[in-house]
């Protein structure tokens, strides 16, 4: 919190070399903490960012220990803190985890599919000193949000949305993009503007743990892409300020990748339930990395000293062409996550770009997904037992 004890919001800072409050680059402190309350969850969103083994992890940190992290946290520069999962309505010390966040001075968000989020509960949060929710809605309408998470929650995620704006909560109504929604764009953007929030992010998929077993059925092509920008667009211009619209481009359709959580271990730090440290929410993906823990190390050893989030920092990892590239300093090499799924190392240029020597690794995939003679499969629900022990161990 700044000294004269204002609220920041990270989330409305540019976040470019232009901001003269604030710059994110060489501070050299996790101004983003992330806390992985549980991997337990009600949905089954067969694009679930948790791990393909989520059900393994039952030791989750207590109470005092989430509030260990949270005060280390802050001694160490952390300001914009998020709560997610899994469900985090699913602990039932969320409240008294935002309350002591919110003295501590973070600024405090919910990520949140709704369900759990109770006007008690809602009240209690907003007495706690929660500034902001994040809800995601997968549709917008009933059916295919049923079909898309697996469950009938879609009445209670607009009676949700509905209770979280009665109680002035800013939201940002976030909306996993795929193929089988993505024509929906108009009449998700409709449904935001009669909500009346804040931000909506389309938040087209990105292919890790579930989302890439399903990463065929779910990419959506060129031309829908194209399509919902266009609405995208004229949202904009006829909205303008009153609600801030997020169109994320897949990365698969880019010829560049993104700048990764701003770099490897740079400005995010995520904590995942057993307490586990990431440099981002889908680093364990990368095998043959020994991630610390905040149950055996402290929070300013691990982001300072460990070898795990020293590992892919400033540019002495990199390979060519990563290595001399003129733009390394704007992606920092790209995703080291999406390097290792595709090209099974993670020091090799994120496929993703039109320089690495394997992005026909990507257009193959793009290719693949567009073909007239590709078989569609069933997605592969996120719930225990969806997929088998062997193939855990094939993919890892």
């Amino acid at each position: 919190m700044p000294k004269d004890g204002s609220e920041l919001n990270l989330e409305s800072l540019e976040l470019s070399s232009g901001s003269s409050e604030l710059t994110l680059d060489g501070l050299g402190i996790p101004m983003w903490l992330t806390l992985e309350m549980t991997y337990r969850c009600p949905l089954q969103c067969p694009w679930c960012s948790n791990p393909l083994d989520f059900d393994k992890f039952k030791n989750e940190l207590t109470t005092e220990e989430w509030k260990k992290v949270l005060v280390d946290g802050r001694k160490m520069g952390a300001l914009q803190l998020g709560f997610t999962g899994g469900e985090p309505m699913l602990r039932d010390d969320i409240e008294e985890l935002v309350a002591y966040a919110d003295e501590l001075g973070y600024y405090t968000n919910l990520i949140t599919s709704g369900i759990g989020l109770t006007p008690n509960r809602l009240q209690v949060l907003k007495n706690a000193g929660l500034k902001q929710i994040q809800l995601s809605i997968q549709a917008s309408d009933r059916e295919l949000n049923h079909k898309l998470v697996g469950v009938d929650v879609f009445d209670q995620k607009m009676a949700v949305a509905e209770n979280i704006k009665a109680q002035g909560f800013p939201m940002v109504l976030n909306i996993p993009i795929c193929k089988q929604n993505i024509d929906q764009t108009r009449s998700m953007l409709e449904m935001a503007e009669r909500l009346e929030v804040e931000y909506i992010e389309f938040a087209n998929i990105q292919y890790y743990n579930w989302a890439l077993l399903n990463r065929e059925e779910f990419m959506p092509s060129r031309e829908q892409l194209v399509a919902a920008e266009e609405i995208v667009k004229e949202y904009r211009q006829r909205l303008g300020n009153k609600m801030q619209i997020y169109f994320v481009i897949p990365d698969y359709y880019d010829d560049r990748p993104k700048a990764c959580m701003n770099g490897w271990g740079n400005i995010h730090l995520t904590i995942g339930p057993d307490g586990t440290a990431l440099p981002c929410q889908e680093a364990r993906v990368i095998k043959g990395l020994e991630f610390p823990n905040v149950r055996e190390q402290s929070l300013d050893w691990i982001w300072n000293n460990s070898p795990v989030f020293n590992a892919y920092r400033g540019d002495d990892w990199m390979k060519e062409p990563c290595k001399s590239c003129d733009e390394k300093e704007d992606d920092h090499g790209g995703c080291r996550c999406q390097a290792f799924l595709l090209t099974g190392d993670a020091t090799n240029a994120d496929p993703v770009c039109s320089k690495s020597p394997m992005h026909n690794v990507v257009e193959s995939c793009v290719a693949n997904t567009a073909s007239p003679h590709r078989v569609e499969r069933p997605l592969v629900f996120r719930k225990k037992g969806a997929i088998t022990t062997d193939f855990l161990d094939r993919s890892s």
